[in-house]
């Protein structure tokens, strides 16, 4: 059997910016994607069925006997079992939510018009719907992710100059580096990939995830319920946050319930706001409704899309969305939704020059040694041409 995680439209939009550059299988929650995890369950690869212009980077794989997957959902055992019993022509659904169906080969523009058998789906289901998702529900699926990430690997021993709290593991892949810090595995297990580094006089609270190739810069507090993304650079105070990837905060400044992109940098001393001072919900906007919507949460900080760059001393706001590649600087609070490809601050706010933007887009690109020019390249430009219209 053949399977494909697709991005249902709806939902793709609904997790705008960070769907611009990729499909919604590549979000990180825990510490694998969700990809990652179907392919764990399924114990088979997955290919992407997603808009046409993220296709060239991300293939399709078509055979004869498809089960086309709805790539936001997180996957269990049981949810497993019940996919793998449809026969062609049948859906799982829940709610009205389509979680899988399997069917012949076909296009994101075909998928209002086929007609299926349901089947409804009898116990919950739980996944990425909203960008929000991402860092409250990152604690719990550290912890389920550690369990199937470290089952059959050994840890490399940690140095004693390191001061341990707590029962629950803390596990150090090959090259990784973690001398002088206190960890605190109490309220769950703490994973740090290949070849990452935790400073001097870091600081550490389980569940926590740091990836391969990240630093944790001297004197940093990483709370609970955070992943660092592969080849980050992290300081300051950070609780509840996850960066998707070769994104860095590296100076003192605090970063609370947020999702950092790929290719962002946060200047020294940028804060952020997650709490209102009246204790009431926290609005983000939503590229959907192109609106402010209701979270339901009293803690919410920031949202940045890939390529994004704010100066030293950023002050960004509750509940702030920034798109992709823009470059915020100023001294006052930052507007709660910042554009794509915008240059200024909330006093003067005016477009990124395109050619500008790909300049720094292919500068920071190449210090980790990937080549902008090709599918990179045509991807900036596609995301560009659907972020002006989007926002």
């Amino acid at each position: 059997m053949n399977f494909i995680l697709v991005d249902f439209p709806e939902t793709k939009q609904n997790l705008l910016p960070l769907t611009y550059f990729r499909p919604v299988g590549e979000l990180i929650c825990g510490i694998m994607t969700l990809k990652q995890k179907w392919e764990y369950f399924l114990q088979e690869k997955t290919s992407y069925l997603t808009e046409n212009y993220l296709q060239e980077k991300f293939l399709v794989n078509y055979t004869d006997k498809n089960i086309y997957i709805n790539a936001s959902i997180f996957p269990d055992k049981d949810l497993i079992n019940s996919i793998l019993k449809l026969k062609e022509g049948e859906k799982l659904v829940k709610n009205n939510m389509v979680i899988a169906f399997n069917y012949k080969d076909l296009s994101l523009k075909d998928l209002p018009n086929i007609k299926l058998n349901e089947i409804e789906y009898q116990k919950s289901i739980d996944g990425i719907f909203n960008l929000y998702d991402i860092f409250t529900k990152n604690a719990q699926q550290l912890k389920s992710d550690f369990e199937i990430y470290t089952a059959t690997k050994t840890s490399k021993k940690i140095s004693k100059t390191n001061i341990i709290i707590g029962e629950n593991p803390v596990f150090l892949e090959e090259g990784a580096n973690v001398e002088a810090s206190i960890i605190n595995t109490q309220d769950g297990a703490v994973y740090i990939g290949k070849n990452a580094k935790i400073l001097e006089g870091s600081m550490l609270r389980g569940p926590l995830a740091i990836l391969e190739n990240s630093v944790v810069k001297m004197g940093a507090k990483i709370y609970g319920g955070t992943t660092i993304g592969k080849n980050c650079k992290v300081g300051g105070e950070v609780k509840e946050v996850v960066f998707l990837g070769n994104s860095n905060k590296g100076h003192d400044g605090y970063l609370g319930d947020s999702v950092i992109g790929k290719w962002c940098n946060l200047g020294a001393d940028t804060n952020n706001s997650n709490l209102k001072n009246n204790y009431s919900n926290v609005k983000l906007w939503n590229f959907s409704k192109q609106d402010f919507v209701d979270t339901g949460l009293q803690f919410c900080g920031l949202i940045m899309g890939d390529h994004s760059k704010c100066g030293i001393a950023t002050m960004f706001n509750t509940g702030t969305v920034v798109g992709v590649s823009s470059n915020i600087f100023g001294y006052d609070f930052q507007p709660k939704f910042f554009p794509s490809f915008k240059w200024g601050n909330a006093q003067k706010m005016t477009d990124y020059r395109f050619d500008k933007a790909k300049e720094v887009a292919k500068a920071v690109m190449k210090r980790r040694n990937i080549n902008f020019e090709g599918v990179e390249e045509r991807l900036f430009d596609e995301v560009y041409r659907k972020a002006k219209r989007n926002g």
